[in-house]
């Protein structure tokens, strides 16, 4: 999220009945930090009032061609804002502006700002269902498209016209994920990412096995981050309870060997690897094909060592960057650099667990970077997302 912080992001607004999720999407733009200027065209005034955009956004909302930036300034508002826009977002985007924008079209306020602007445009289509399977609109949005504007695509549901299909604006937070890929570096185009994350399961009887709590916010993170930044992702993933990430190839299993088999299927293709899963080490030597009873006081369970997947990792890897995941209770610094050795990394990413803001479960992490080199890199307590995107600058950076 801190891509769009101190930001400047134009919210256009246009007349749809879908103009209500601009207030919610603005409210989330706001949240993390972006300074948000509003353009309303005639219509979606019908719809909310202005005034509820100017308390959320703290500006006041252009909505006239001929709008003055302040009485002393003397710009006009649309150019003004054109020329400081970090990115423009359409939400809702009616076939009226689509129309407009796709033929070059200025008459208002925000279709004008549209053709002056040189940051991404993000145009988001909601409207009833005819409307939008409409051949002349299929066309104008494939214009768009080729123009380099991002469309995102409607989804299909049950709309407010009564009629059921394409045409519903998706979910500020979906809208909000595609405005952070748009302005993410594309520094990994054209890499294969191989990431893994979650916990593993080795399973004891039917209803009962052995695990730990790892959450799998960090490899999804990671993998997410990867994504926006044009990798080619494959998540290989434990038991989570995390919706998938977009435009990820997600690979679910359950046990150590599980994974080990998905991860050794897909690092052939992999550039880069970034095993951040916490997998099990040991399984039990048996398995009950009934759920063990309660009938003694002591229960012995024998285990046996799973595949070190890292390790093998390491000895396969030829040239593929490799980075690991050491999550510690003592020695950190010790510890992990013995692991970077022996498992023949490029990065290991060490952490000490047991600290509610560090470690399984938590939204934050505060990690050292150890690399093969001998260097060492601590950094601050911060949200896991921020870590992705430090781990994939030091990884591009490693790349080069």
């Amino acid at each position: 999220m801190k891509l769009i912080e101190n930001k400047n992001i134009v919210l256009g607004v246009c007349g749809g009945i879908a103009a209500y999720k601009s207030v919610e999407l603005l409210r989330l733009l706001k949240r993390h930090g972006a300074n948000v200027k509003v353009f309303m065209t005639e219509n979606s005034q019908a719809f909310v009032g202005r005034l509820t955009f100017e308390a959320l956004s703290g500006q006041s909302v252009c909505s006239s061609l001929f709008e003055k930036v302040g009485s002393k300034s003397g710009h006009i508002g649309h150019i003004d804002w054109a020329e400081k826009a970090d990115a423009l977002l359409i939400v809702p985007a009616t076939a009226n502006i689509i129309g407009k924008i796709a033929n070059g079209i200025a008459d208002d306020a925000l279709s004008t700002l549209v053709l002056a602007v040189t940051s991404p445009v993000i145009i988001c289509p909601s409207m009833n269902t005819n409307m939008y399977r409409n051949k002349a609109l299929q066309r104008n949005l494939d214009r768009l498209r080729e123009d380099g504007l991002f469309v995102i695509e409607p989804e299909s549901g049950e709309l407010a016209c009564g009629t059921s299909g394409p045409g519903r604006l998706p979910k500020p937070e979906y809208i909000l994920e595609r405005l952070l890929f748009c302005l993410s570096p594309k520094d990994l185009k054209g890499k294969n990412v191989l990431v893994t994350a979650g916990p593993t399961q080795e399973y004891i009887d039917p209803v009962r096995f052995l695990s730990n709590p790892s959450s799998g916010k960090m490899g999804y993170s990671i993998a997410s981050a990867a994504e926006k930044r044009g990798g080619s992702v494959v998540l290989v993933t434990g038991p989570t309870s995390l919706p998938d990430p977009l435009n990820v190839t997600v690979i679910k299993v359950r046990s150590a060997e599980d994974m080990a088999l998905a991860v050794f299927e897909h690092m052939e293709d992999a550039d880069i690897i970034i095993k951040a899963a916490a997998v099990s080490d040991y399984r039990p030597v048996d398995f009950s094909q009934q759920k063990i009873k309660k009938e003694k006081d002591e229960m012995v369970l024998s285990l046996q060592r799973n595949q070190d997947i890292l390790e093998e990792l390491g000895r396969r890897k030829e040239n593929r960057l490799l980075v690991g995941f050491a999550a510690e209770t003592e020695n950190l610094e010790k510890n992990s650099i013995d692991k970077l050795v022996r498992k023949n990394l490029d990065i290991i990413v060490g952490n000490l667990v047991g600290h509610p803001s560090s470690g399984f479960g938590s939204d934050t992490n505060k990690v050292t970077f150890f690399y093969k080199d001998g260097t060492t890199e601590s950094l601050r307590e911060m949200e896991k997302d921020e870590v992705a995107d430090i781990l994939l600058d030091r990884i591009v950076t490693m790349l080069s």
